[in-house]
C-alpha cells in the first residue's frame, strides 16, 4: 500500500467534485491500485484547510459544507510552501484554480512551487500549461516527477493518453477534435431550431457554461486544448499566438440550415494540420459531412480523431462535460502517476 498525499488548489465546482470523488473511490484505489489517498490540504483564494499531523482530512465529502470557520482545520494565511514539505511527505498537487490564459496565474506559481519541491502535479486548469508548457515539462523531468494534465485537455475524454500511449510508434499526420462540450451543445441545439442565445442559456443552466462564456464560445478553450494536445502528442512547440482561432458567436440558424441542406453539420474543431513539413494549429467552424468521423458527435459529447501513418484514423468520443468528469480525469492522472 502506497500513501499518497494530495494538496488541492482551488475549491470551486471542480475542486469540490474532486473531493467528493476521492471520498467515493477510496476503497477502489486501495483494493485495485494499492493507493491510500490522503487529502493533506485544500486551498481556496482566502484560506486553507490543513490536516496537520493527522493522516488525512476526515469526512472529506462534507468539506464543502464547512468552508471558513465552521471547521477547526481551516487556517487563514497558511502558505503553500509550508505544506509542500520534503522527504516522505511529498505527493501530488492538484491544480483546479480558474484558468487565465493571459498570465497563467495563479496556477503557474502553484505548479512551479510544487515541481521545485519535487511534488507530482495533476492539473485541470490549463492557463499555466498553455503559456509555459516546455518550461514546466522540463522542470518536472529535471525533478524526476510527473506533470499530468488530462483534466485540461477535454477532461473525461482521454485525448493525450490515447495519443501518447495507444498510438506509440505511429507518426501523427494530423489531429481534429471537438474539444469543448459547451460549444458542441449549442451547435446541436441550434440544429434543433433553438437560437444561439437560448442554447447558451441552457448550457449555463446545466452548469457546464460559465456566466461569462467567452472562453468557450470565442474558441479560447478549444485553442488551449489543441495546443496542449499537439505539443504533448505530436512534439510541436506551439504558443497560443500560433493558433488561428474563431468561435461560434456569429453562427445563425440560417447557417445551420444551409449546412443541413448540404447534408452537413457545423462543428467547432481544434486542428493540427501538417502539410509540406510545416505544422499549423487552428480552431475553425467547419461544415462536415456524414463521411467525417466526428459527424455524429452531438450534445455535450466531445471527440478527437488522430490521423496516423500506420494505424489509420483513430477516433475516440464521449466523456462527461461536467465537474465530476474533470475530477475523474484528475483521479486517473494520480493513479497513473503511481502505477507508471
Amino acid at each position: 500500500m502506497h500513501s499518497v498525499n494530495i494538496v488541492l488548489m482551488g475549491f470551486g465546482n471542480v475542486g469540490k467534485a474532486f473531493v467528493r470523488l476521492v471520498s467515493d473511490k477510496q476503497r477502489l484505489c486501495r483494493d485495485r491500485y494499492g493507493l491510500e489517498l490522503r487529502l493533506k490540504a485544500v486551498f481556496t483564494s482566502k484560506s486553507a484547510l490543513y490536516a496537520g499531523l493527522r493522516s488525512d482530512l476526515k469526512d472529506v465529502a462534507e468539506l464543502e459544507k464547512s468552508e471558513g470557520s465552521a471547521h477547526p482545520a481551516w487556517k487563514t494565511g497558511l502558505k503553500l510552501e509550508e505544506v509542500l514539505t520534503g522527504g516522505q511527505d511529498r505527493g501530488v498537487l492538484v491544480e483546479c484554480t480558474p484558468t487565465d490564459m493571459r498570465t497563467g496565474e495563479p496556477g503557474l506559481s502553484h505548479i512551479r512551487r510544487a515541481l521545485a519541491k519535487k511534488w507530482h502535479v495533476a492539473a485541470a486548469s490549463k492557463g499555466a500549461l498553455v503559456l509555459k508548457f516546455k518550461e514546466l515539462m522540463k522542470s518536472a523531468q529535471k525533478g524526476g516527477v510527473r506533470l499530468k494534465f488530462s483534466g485540461a485537455t477535454a477532461a473525461a475524454l482521454p485525448t493525450v493518453d490515447v495519443g501518447v500511449l495507444s498510438l506509440a510508434g505511429a507518426e501523427i499526420l494530423g489531429i481534429e477534435g471537438i474539444l469543448t462540450g459547451v460549444t458542441n451543445l449549442i451547435l446541436t441545439r441550434m440544429e434543433e431550431g433553438i437560437s444561439f442565445a437560448d442554447a447558451l442559456k441552457e448550457a449555463q443552466a446545466r452548469g457546464i457554461a460559465e456566466p461569462d462564456p467567452s472562453l468557450d464560445v470565442d474558441g479560447w478553450d478549444t485553442a488551449g486544448k489543441i495546443l496542449l494536445i499537439s505539443n504533448a502528442v505530436a512534439g510541436t512547440d506551439f504558443s497560443l499566438s500560433d493558433v488561428v482561432r474563431e468561435g461560434i458567436q456569429g453562427v445563425t440558424i440560417d447557417d445551420i440550415r444551409t449546412a443541413k441542406k448540404e447534408g452537413k453539420v457545423l462543428k467547432l474543431l481544434g486542428r493540427l494540420i501538417r502539410e509540406g513539413g510545416k505544422d499549423k494549429a487552428d480552431v475553425k467552424l467547419i461544415a462536415i459531412g456524414k463521411d467525417h468521423p466526428l459527424y455524429h458527435v452531438a450534445g455535450t459529447n466531445k471527440a478527437i480523431t488522430y490521423f496516423t501513418d500506420t494505424m489509420g484514423a483513430i477516433t475516440v468520443s464521449g466523456g462527461k462535460s461536467d465537474p465530476r468528469g474533470t475530477a475523474a480525469a484528475l483521479l486517473k492522472d494520480i493513479i497513473n502517476i503511481y502505477r507508471g
